[in-house]
């Protein structure tokens, strides 16, 4: 069990040094970007697109790979007032709904990305299924994610985890 934590830290640090990349990346295309615009009154379109092709890629990379469930954002006002049974049933019920959610929506998301072959992006011309194959990438990870969390909230291991505010390390 040890060998397993230390290979998921291990992967957790990696998926955070792909988004330090990306976020570098972006960081450079945009000043590339600003730098051609105003001071060589040269606009490049190619630097603007590949901001926005980092930015995308970054978000989604990290919402599924880089934050842990203890740094999402939540209005969690109604769980913390609840009884202890009560969060752990709506720990269920909302993981039970992303999964079914997510679940029913990845073959369209799948048809879509995949028929999105026929285009490339503007500047870069990247196939656009590839510039959105992040998606794809994001919604499996919620569904591992999702049905990992139904799981401890079904085996009254979450709920404990997150009361005692411990953070996987």
């Amino acid at each position: 069990m040890q060998k397993l934590m230390q290979t998921g830290a291990w992967l957790h640090r990696r998926a955070e040094n792909i988004a330090a990349l990306m976020l570098a990346v972006m960081f450079c295309a945009f000043i590339v970007q600003v730098a051609f615009r105003y001071l060589l009154n040269l606009p490049i379109g190619g630097a603007s697109e590949l901001t926005i092709l980092m930015w995308l890629w970054l978000v989604l990379w990290g919402a599924a790979f880089v934050l842990r469930e203890s740094d999402e954002i939540r209005f969690d006002f109604v769980l913390a007032l609840a009884s202890r049974p009560v969060r752990r049933v709506m720990s269920v019920l909302a993981a039970a709904a992303l999964l079914f959610l997510y679940g029913y929506s990845l073959p369209a998301v799948w048809d879509y990305v995949t028929f999105m072959k026929v285009q490339e992006t503007s500047y870069l011309d990247i196939r656009y299924d590839y510039v959105y194959s992040i998606y794809v990438i994001f919604a499996v990870a919620t569904l591992v994610r999702y049905a990992w969390l139904l799981w401890c909230a079904l085996t009254n291991r979450y709920v404990e985890h997150a009361e005692r505010g411990e953070h996987e390390e």
